[in-house]
């Protein structure tokens, strides 16, 4: 994710860093609505006021008590034991000839019930306790789902931040260009023609300008819609764009992916599967069905009592599909967990590379590229002043320079937003030298 340290000498920011030891998931079990730091109306906000807000407050982690509470209900169902039921029977009733009315009837009260063979009731708790650690481990993917996407949008603004702040450059420096074109028409050594390119580059400057702002802005509303705001109670976010640090090898990242919460998923899905084949094998041992009671002759004016049960024949037999469908779900969640490591595989190598690209690009971009263009730049104008270098010389100079910081910008960026999808696979941070020497981890708590 995303370092929250300010760039030195970046005008747009100041410098200011959260101090954070902990990881991600003590992130997770450690936030509540109550540990948020940033008020409504500060004018800043950090990456870490940001994530706290959308673990507290995000939609679509308020469905889980529910998700929960539901589980409660069945576990207290699943603990029942069979019914008692109270039956009533009467025969002889209401016919013809010796049993005409009542004089002949008998009734009969009886109590029944079922025991319950091969431990049904064991069985069907342990489906309901291995259901609710799915529901835990899908409850840490969501998070750490929304922990990814809160850094790649914050990221987003970030860059939208430089970019607006170097489209306001551009459309100073194309104000520069207008008053040079100015000065060289009125001297009488550039045509009018020119002058009227300036000005049309100037305004063209200034709607780019606008145009880096209205998107600011909706970035702005999309990162504060991660916890339920609609209008953004923030200016800006605090970070700097340009912070990635030392590379981790491929390997040991690699290796903490199978301990990702989607792959733990898998592992919680297939101990559920175990729970419900063994609930399934509960089903071919028969229950017992039992009923006692009193029984009263009309007739004779006597009474007695009955009892009676009763047990379906060939259960197991009848019961070996349920058990055959029950292994072979199990099967393919074994089956879905291996298709997900190649897929997280895949992931994790084009984020790896992609960030490490990037990242090479913003090193020669700042360490050469930029440096070189804005010799260039200096050079060019004052060659066009005095009247060496044409119009579209200045301008491809001007051009090339705002081109390079703007990929800059857009490199950095993209090395951000891996570096976070890179955290979100190995739900770990990467090494904490990617944030400094005080040793920072984005997103975790002051």
């Amino acid at each position: 994710m995303l370092s929250i340290r300010t760039a030195p000498g970046s005008g747009a920011f100041g410098r200011r860093n959260i101090k954070s030891r902990c990881i991600l998931f003590s992130l997770l079990f450690f936030i509540s609505s109550s540990g948020l730091n940033a008020a409504p109306g500060d004018s800043t906000i950090t990456l870490t006021n940001a994530v706290q807000r959308a673990l507290s407050q995000n939609p679509s982690l308020k469905v889980f008590p529910y998700r929960y509470a539901a589980l409660q209900g069945q576990a207290e169902t699943a603990g029942l034991r069979p019914a008692y039921e109270l039956g009533f029977d009467a025969e002889n009733v209401g016919g013809t000839g010796d049993f005409s009315g009542a004089g002949g009837a008998e009734l009969t009260i009886a109590l029944s019930s079922v025991i319950e063979m091969g431990d049904k009731r064991a069985a069907r708790q342990g489906v309901i306790s291995h259901s609710r650690s799915v529901l835990n481990a899908s409850r840490q993917v969501e998070s750490l789902a929304l922990l990814g996407e809160v850094t790649r949008r914050y990221v987003d603004v970030l860059a939208a931040q430089e970019q607006v702040t170097l489209a306001g450059e551009a459309a100073q420096l194309a104000s520069e260009s207008l008053r040079i074109v100015k000065k060289r028409a009125t001297a009488g050594a550039t045509p009018e023609a020119e002058v009227k390119r300036a000005q049309a580059a100037a305004e063209q400057a200034k709607l780019a300008l606008l145009s880096e702002q209205q998107r600011l802005a909706y970035l702005k509303v999309s990162l504060s819609a991660l916890w339920g705001v609609t209008s953004p109670d923030f200016d800006k976010v605090e970070g700097d764009l340009f912070q990635f640090g030392e590379d981790v090898a491929f390997d040991l990242l690699y290796a903490k992916v199978e301990k990702n919460p989607a792959i733990e998923v898998f592992a919680a899905e297939s101990r559920l599967k175990e729970a419900e084949i063994r609930l399934a094998q509960t089903q071919s041992s028969a229950d017992i069905s039992w009923s006692v009671g009193v029984r009263r002759l009309q007739e004779t004016d006597d009474t007695a009592l009955v009892a009676g049960f009763s047990m379906p024949l060939f259960s197991g037999k009848r019961n070996v599909g349920a058990v055959s469908t029950a292994l072979a779900e199990k099967n393919q969640v074994l089956a879905e967990r291996d298709v997900m490591l190649l897929d997280l595989h895949t992931q994790l190598f084009r984020a790896f590379h992609n960030r490490k690209q990037a990242i090479v690009a913003v090193k020669a971009l700042r360490t050469a590229i930029i440096p070189a263009l804005e010799q260039a730049l200096v050079e060019t104008q004052a060659a066009y002043q005095r009247g060496r270098y044409g119009y579209l010389d200045y301008v491809s100079a001007r051009q090339e320079l705002l081109s390079a910081r703007r990929t800059q910008i857009e490199a950095a960026a993209a090395a951000l937003t891996y570096g976070a999808e890179i955290e979100q696979l190995t739900a770990e941070p990467l090494a904490l030298t990617q944030y400094g020497e005080d040793n920072t981890f984005s997103g975790t708590p002051q």
